[in-house]
């Protein structure tokens, strides 16, 4: 009992719960104080002011002294504004404003950090969102808090753009709260060795935490070892962070090696990164940043055995002629605690637990070094040449993911020639031009697009020219010649108009970080060409390095091997068996069944029973008979034999093991509608049994270590073989033949079909001590066949048909493949809602099926079109996926459509909503139900905190609407949208039954009034209607074919958005005597698929538990009314088999009960409208990478698709 208690507490110490660490202990829940407004203005500055009442120092929040906010001399994205905070402080959120009472303002900038004022970090929303959302106008505020904060001095806003009518116009504020710092400086050559106390009592775990900054990218940050090699140790290695474990048994010298955890990338970019290690036993968890690896070492636990002390900065060996025996930490250690202990303020206090070796000190130097991010491959620098001189002498160092690209271009002077210093393959190259001369070319280095600083050396003068790449020199002999050093040198690629050879290349411009930059043995100063005394640039990032590692963490699944450029990241699948941009999708059926289908014969196929995933796919024989039996074979013997052995020992214990992994033979066993394993028995020769009860003398153990004891098609625990059950065993006393203990032979042929306790993987025989007594016995391969996945079938027979299942998951990667087939022009398939995201799949029209999502980057379509209409009857397959890399769509055979994904927006797709198909509600006359906009548009905490001027804010220049009906009332109101500044859009009935449309955009115009003549619309038939407008030009689609397009006289932006109301409207004030006519009216009928934008508001009226954004007066609710009057020009229904599994259900829903008995933690459904058949749910697959965070800011709450050839 107390070894179980300790396995229970050792589970409850490792739960990744949030563990107190003194490195969070400066945050705490209260820090949100304004940190700016009580800062002296000195304590801002910029890079210019338009004037001296625009300056820095008049950009506090809601201040209106000089002009009322700063400005600078010139709107371009070079300009910044910088806070000093005095000392590092915890900083949690910020806030931005225009300029008082003028037109500028920035509507999208990015923050940037520091600690001394040198070497900038940018701050990355997630994790390829960099830029913040800012401001619609000049006087409202928008917040935006930080996940996860950070601690820093100094901040920069670098606005990205701004009101195209004004100029950048920036009134600021910064919260948080005072940060608890304790530093200690290690330069390379220094340690500190902490002696613990000697506890002989068994420590619950061991929790090391610390931040640190690293000068060096190798280092040792810790270590600690025992008697016989067994060690822990966190090292610095090429910027990543390694930690070594070797637990094995301390008993023994070990000859394992130890067990390394790598995470991290780009460690050595001299700003803090936090390590948390945590162990328990042979238990690890290592954390770096946010990024965690679980661990659990081989072996028993040798932690307890280590030495009673352990070193930071270094392996200190005292005595020795060299102290250090490996490389030593160059850097900064920030808040170091071993269980709790400050080792830093004991260090500082000179506390005899602590022996100090070499230059320790206790301040962190700031660096010195300034590097520049070419941002581009139009990216360039230019800086003046050491004219005059009779050679050419320039060093610098780089950092780049890109294998290709110009790094140096320079002419000589007086006709002697030029140069191009370029990557080529990883390798650097340098081309030397001279008059009369071939091109001479010199090559070294090698794998330089590894993301590390690579140094380079370029020397040239008389006869010679030197290139040295790190250790690596290259020397290339030239023509005797006087050479002199150029005017000026292009560092990344050249001006437009240079026509200086070599210069232009298909090879493009570097892209990547410089630094350390001297020409002539002068060094250069960056900080002088970013103020515009030295030299010039585009497009360049000054005093930061913005290198970041696109591969960590890896999207690749399945193994797939990532690697990188400076702009996008790629996937090689090669051998994985997976295929796509991340290699998501199995190259491989799922089941026999589908191969089967495909009309393979019998033989050996790959299977992946899990389809995408995590499982991999695995050998198996498919055996084609009037069913697709999958064989799984075992590795064990072929025939066993049994003979006698002492009373109550095993004859035999045999374990069989087989071909698949556990996890693969569980999922073809889950998949499968029937599994079994035969077992064929032969036993003979006299023995005696333990006893007379019937008790059986042999037993089997299934997939998860249960022991059975009943035999053929029995039920579990009957303990009877097949003859028991059916009565004719051989001995009537006994349960099976082979208990009988007959002298002559017997045999029973098993047949095992409890699936869920297959497969066999151990088989146990036990005698009674008789010892002539044999038996012999074969186990056969597992054998499955049928496909629940595949042979399932619905059909959707109304409007109001749904299907439900388990909650849809896939942040990251989600694969949707299904058939269906239908008579009807259009119908969704499938739809889940977030909160701004969503995903649906949908047939458009006769000939379109559309995959659109919206991940937070504004919606994105991917349609495929069909020669020929998918509404034939006929079954038609369809496959979407969407990653980080971008969406696909298949249907059939037709090519499949792709789009990319934006190589700086949001990946996430987070849905929290059931999933239902298309939504249809019955409104009773004089009911009504209104769909507030409010909740729509305060979805974040990152908006204004004025919800009058979040509302002001909201300037919608497009829209989409749809909506489909059925009535038979003239006049009746569609749909009706109002503004907070009395602009409308009203979808009415005319008293003919004749669709009419009224936007008025401007309060003080009237209405743009429209009647379309398509025919009388309230004849109790489903119509349709598509209204989409882009400024003032508006598109109407009546029933996916009648189209009408009008223009606008009224205006161009629907402001203010107030809410959305279906049936009857109790106020409309402003609106024209027809709208007001028809409000009066309201609508008795069905409405469905009604959308405006994004939002939805029948499912938000219908979805339990949802948001309190929609009003309902009066009955409306989905019903069996709905489809009323469908049967007569309805297509032929299909009634479809049983869904496999009771996993969903399908029907109309109760009136005034939408989704009776839903799961309201989540749900799909996948389906569609009026005989929408869907054949089989092939797989909904989705994996999540990693969950955290909160979502994105919502920005304008436009409708419009993506046309930009990416989403």
């Amino acid at each position: 009992m107390a070894s179980v208690a300790w396995a229970v507490l050792q589970v409850l110490l490792l739960l990744p719960t949030r563990t107190w660490s003194p490195v969070g202990a400066g945050n705490p829940p209260d820090c949100d104080a304004p940190l700016a407004s009580a800062l002296p203005r000195p304590s801002f500055s910029s890079s210019s002011e338009l004037s001296s009442s625009h300056g820095p120092g008049f950009s506090r929040l809601n201040r209106r002294d000089g002009a009322g906010g700063w400005t600078p001399l010139v709107s371009n994205k070079y300009q910044w504004l910088q806070i000093d905070l005095g000392e590092r402080m915890e900083v949690t959120a910020v806030a931005t404003q225009g300029g008082y009472g003028s037109s500028d303002w920035v509507t999208s900038y990015l923050l940037m950090f520091s600690d001394g004022g040198r070497n900038w970090k940018q701050y990355r929303r997630e994790e390829s969102i960099w830029g913040f959302p800012g401001n619609t106008n000049a006087d409202s505020v928008v917040h935006y808090r930080l996940q996860p904060p950070f601690e820093a001095r100094f901040l920069r806003f670098l606005p990205l753009a701004w009101n195209p009518r004004g100029r950048i116009g920036m009134r600021i504020e910064v919260y948080g709260c005072a940060y608890k710092s304790e530093v200690v400086y290690f330069d390379g050559q220094s340690a500190l060795l902490y002696k613990l106390d000697k506890k002989p009592l068994k420590p619950v775990r061991d929790v090391i935490s610390l931040k640190f900054k690293a000068i060096q990218s190798n280092g040792i940050l810790l270590h600690r070892e025992g008697q016989h090699g067994n060690h822990i140790t966190l090292e610095l290695i090429k910027g990543k962070l390694v930690f070594f474990l070797n637990s094995g048994n301390a008993k023994l010298p070990t000859t394992v090696a130890p067990v390394t955890l790598t995470l991290g990338s780009l460690l050595d970019d001299q700003h803090w990164h936090s390590v948390l290690i945590e162990l328990l036993d042979t238990q690890v968890n290592f954390t770096v940043d946010k990024h965690t690896h679980h661990f659990q070492a081989k072996g028993e636990s040798s932690y307890l055995d280590l030495n009673f002390e352990i070193s930071f900065g270094g392996i200190p060996t005292p005595g020795r002629a060299r102290p250090f025996t490996r490389q030593s930490f160059h850097g900064c250690l920030e808040n170091l605690y071993y269980n709790g202990v400050d080792v830093t303020e004991l260090a500082k206090k000179h506390k005899p637990q602590i022996l100090m070796m070499g230059n320790v000190s206790f301040s962190c130097p700031q660096p010195q070094t300034v590097p520049v991010t070419f941002l581009s491959s139009r990216s360039y620098l230019a800086l003046p040449g050491s004219s005059g001189e009779d050679k050419v002498s320039v060093t610098f160092q780089f950092r780049t993911w890109n294998r290709a690209g110009h790094l140096l271009f320079g002419e000589l002077q007086r006709g002697s020639g030029s140069f191009v210093l370029f990557l080529k393959d990883g390798k650097l190259k340098l081309s030397l031009f001279q008059p009369g001369q071939s091109p001479r070319n010199v090559t070294a280095g090698a794998g330089l697009n590894d993301g590390q600083w690579h140094s380079v050396s370029l020397s040239a003068k008389w006869s010679h020219v030197n290139v040295v790449v790190d250790d690596d020199t290259a020397v290339q002999p030239l023509v005797a010649v006087l050479i002199d050093s150029g005017d000026t040198y292009y560092f990344g690629g050249c001006l437009d108009n240079s026509s200086g050879s070599g210069c232009k290349s298909p090879l493009g411009g570097f892209q990547g970080c410089l630094r350390l930059i001297t020409i002539g043995d002068k060094a250069v100063d960056p900080i002088s060409v970013q103020q515009g005394v030295l030299g010039s640039f585009r497009d360049l990032q000054i005093d930061s390095c913005g290198i970041t590692d696109r591969c960590l963490p890896s999207y690749c699944e399945h193994g797939g091997a990532c690697s990188q450029s400076w702009d996008t990241f790629s996937c090689d699948c090669l051998g994985t068996g997976y295929t796509g941009e991340t290699c998501h999708s199995s190259l491989y059926e799922q089941s026999c069944e589908a191969h089967k289908h495909r009309g393979n014969p019998s033989g050996l196929y790959y299977i992946d029973a899990d389809g995408s995933g995590p499982l991999g796919p695995f050998l198996v024989y498919c055996n084609m008979t009037d069913a697709a039996w999958t064989v799984v074979r075992h590795g064990g013997p072929d025939a066993v034999t049994v003979r006698g052995a002492p009373s109550g020992h095993p004859r035999s214990a045999v374990s069989f093991a087989y071909a698949a992994g556990a996890g693969q033979v569980r999922a073809v066993v889950s998949l499968a509608e029937r599994c079994e394993q035969r077992l064929a028995l032969r036993c003979g020769t006299a023995r005696r049994p333990d006893s007379r009860d019937g008790t059986p003398l042999s037993w089997w153990v299934g997939r998860t270590n249960e022991t059975h004891t009943y035999w053929g098609g029995s039920l579990p625990d009957a303990q009877k073989c097949t003859c028991g059950l059916e009565g004719n065993c051989i001995d009537s006393q006994y349960y099976c033949n082979c208990d009988a203990g007959r002298s002559e032979w017997a045999s029973d042929t098993i047949v095992l079909s409890q699936k869920e306790h297959l497969p066999v993987t151990q088989i146990v025989m036990m005698d009674a001590g008789q010892p002539h007594s044999e038996a012999a016995y074969t186990l056969g391969p597992l054998l499955c066949h049928g496909d629940k996945s595949f042979w399932n079938s619905a059909s959707f027979n109304t409007e109001t048909s749904y299907l439900h299942f388990p909650a849809f998951h896939g942040e990251l990667t989600a694969d949707v493949c299904f058939f269906f087939k239908t008579t009807v022009s259009s119908g969704v398939f499938m739809e889940n809602l977030g909160i701004t995201d969503f995903i649906r799949i949908e047939l458009r029209a006769p000939t379109e099926v559309t995959f659109s999502f919206d991940v937070g980057n504004g919606p994105c379509e991917v349609t495929v079109q069909s020669p020929t209409p998918f509404n034939d009857n006929r079954w038609h397959h369809v496959r979407a996926e969407r990653n980080v890399k971008g969406a696909s769509l298949q249907v059939d055979q037709l090519p499949r459509k792709m789009q990319p994904a934006p190589a700086h927006g949001h990946v996430r797709l987070q849905l929290n909503s059931q999933l239902f198909i298309e939504i249809s509600a019955y409104f009773q006359t004089g009911s009504s139900m209104t769909y507030h906009f409010q909740e729509h548009y305060t979805l974040s905490e990152n908006s204004s905190s004025l919800v009058s001027s979040l509302h002001r804010d909201v300037t919608l220049t497009r829209e989409t609407i749809t909506l489909s009906f059925r009535t038979t009332q003239t006049p009746s109101l569609l749909l009706y949208v109002s503004s907070f500044y009395e602009e409308y859009l009203s979808v009415i009935l005319a008293n003919n039954g004749s669709l009419q449309i009224r936007y008025k955009l401007d309060r003080h115009q009237n209405p743009d009034a429209f009647a379309f003549d398509f025919k009388n619309m309230a004849d109790g038939q489903l119509h349709q209607v598509k209204i989409n407008r882009e400024d003032a030009v508006v598109v109407v689609e009546v029933n996916q074919s009648a189209k009408k397009q009008v223009i606008l006289s009224s205006g161009t932006e629907f402001n203010a958005v107030k809410s959305l109301i279906l049936g009857k409207v109790l106020e409309a004030a402003g609106a024209d005597p027809d709208t007001r006519r028809a409000a009066a009216s309201g609508f008795t009928g069905c409405l469905s698929a009604v959308r405006f934008g994004r939002a939805a508001p029948l499912k938000a009226a219908l979805r339990p538990l949802g948001p309190s954004r929609v009003t309902v007066r009066g009955h409306v609710a989905p019903g069996s009314r709905c489809a009323a009057g469908a049967a007569s020009g309805s297509p032929a229904r299909e009634l479809a088999p049983r869904l496999a599994g009771g996993a969903g259900r399908s029907g109309p829903a109760d009136e005034g009960e939408p989704l009776v008995n839903a799961d309201r933690r989540g749900s799909a459904v996948i389906g569609g409208v009026i005989a929408v058949v869907i054949f089989i749910l092939l797989c909904i697959t989705a994996i999540a990478m990693r969950i955290y965070q909160q979502r994105k800011l919502r920005k304008e709450n436009e409708s419009n698709v993506s046309k930009k050839g990416e989403c």
